[in-house]
């Protein structure tokens, strides 16, 4: 009697741990089955053990499958936060080099705009500086040719006016040398005032000093003609060479400005398809950093419970497993008594 005693004993020290073992929260309905199964001991112990055995089995692959997905969960966060981070910063950085580029562009379509401007204005300044220098040449051919015209002629009057005073003699030299001397009288009057009291003079002297006086005042106009065209020569020598410095000038800054234009609109190109470009790319990078934190919502969705009650969930599973041992190990005690109650019955049956 004393060894059944000790059998109930351990059965209801076996239950009390399958109790122990539901307090952790873990549902599982073989363990109302195996306490039920020990309340009524309709069953052997080697069915329980079994049970047992195998919701131990259950327990253990679960709490692999928790500590497996923890480790999923974590590498995946890892992962696709750095995944993240890097997209993010790839956006800022393309969204920069975006900004830059759009400068790039319209800082070349203004300097583009100014110097096409600067060509055109350059091109008029040429063509009027053409037209300038054609009219100063003309007028300058036109009063060469008159002046040189009125030497001749006062050379003329010069000879005809010598002829005269030294061979009066005949009267139709004298007519002719009056008409000369009407001439020159005329060709002077732009000089008038600077010669009235020369022939003031002159009206006033004899013969022979107002021949004189004529041929004297023929010379001094003779000699301003002269210095006139040497002035106009003058003029017109600097007037060229300034024409041609200036188209020479005009040429190489057209030149210059040129090639800068060519220069800048490839920049501008070059700029503008890097914009395109980066444009892309940064919707790629947006619509990929998007999808990842999709991704990232779902793995919190799928895994934030996880983490946070992993610890409890293993020590409670921990425990379960503990209480169940406890129970195994009492219910392998108690198999032991009731074979040595059997076998204390045979003994008392001889």
């Amino acid at each position: 009697m004393q060894v059944q005693v000790t059998a109930k004993s351990m059965q209801k020290r076996a239950l009390s741990m399958l109790k122990s073992a539901k307090k952790h929260h873990h549902k599982d309905p073989r363990l109302d089955f195996l306490e039920l199964a020990l309340h009524g001991g309709q069953m052997g112990f080697d069915a329980i053990l079994k049970m047992v055995d195998e919701l131990m089995s259950v327990l253990k692959r679960e709490q692999g499958s928790d500590d497996t997905k923890k480790a999923y969960c974590e590498a995946e966060f890892d992962k696709y936060e750095d995944i993240s981070k890097g997209l993010t910063l790839d956006a800022s950085d393309l969204a920069k080099a975006i900004s830059d580029a759009k400068e790039t562009v319209q800082t070349g379509t203004k300097e583009i705009a100014d110097l096409t401007q600067g060509v055109k204005d350059l091109d008029k300044s040429v063509g009027e500086a053409t037209v300038t220098r054609k009219d100063e040449n003309a007028n300058f051919v036109k009063t060469l040719a008159d002046n040189s015209a009125a030497k001749e002629l006062l050379g003329m009057a010069k000879d005809r006016l010598n002829k005269f005073y030294n061979k009066a003699a005949f009267t139709q030299e004298e007519q002719s040398g009056n008409s000369a001397e009407s001439f020159v009288q005329t060709e002077a009057q732009r000089h008038h005032h600077r010669h009235q009291q020369v022939e003031a003079d002159m009206s006033t002297k004899p013969k022979g000093e107002e021949a004189n006086g004529v041929i004297t005042m023929i010379n001094t106009l003779i000699a301003e003609v002269t210095h006139d065209n040497t002035v106009l020569e003058l003029e017109e020598k600097e007037a060229q060479a300034e024409y041609e410095t200036f188209m020479g000038d005009a040429k190489s800054k057209r030149s210059l400005d040129a090639k800068a234009i060519t220069d800048k609109e490839g920049t501008k190109a070059g700029a503008e398809a890097t914009l395109e470009e980066n444009k892309l790319a940064k919707k790629e990078k947006t619509t990929e950093l998007m999808e990842t934190s999709k991704y990232i919502m779902g793995l919190h969705q799928e895994c934030d419970w996880l983490l946070k009650f992993h610890s409890t969930r293993k020590e409670a599973r921990t425990d379960e497993i503990e209480s169940l041992d406890k129970a195994k190990s009492v219910l392998n005690g108690a198999d032991y008594s009731f074979l040595q109650t059997a076998s204390v019955h045979l003994r008392g049956s001889k």
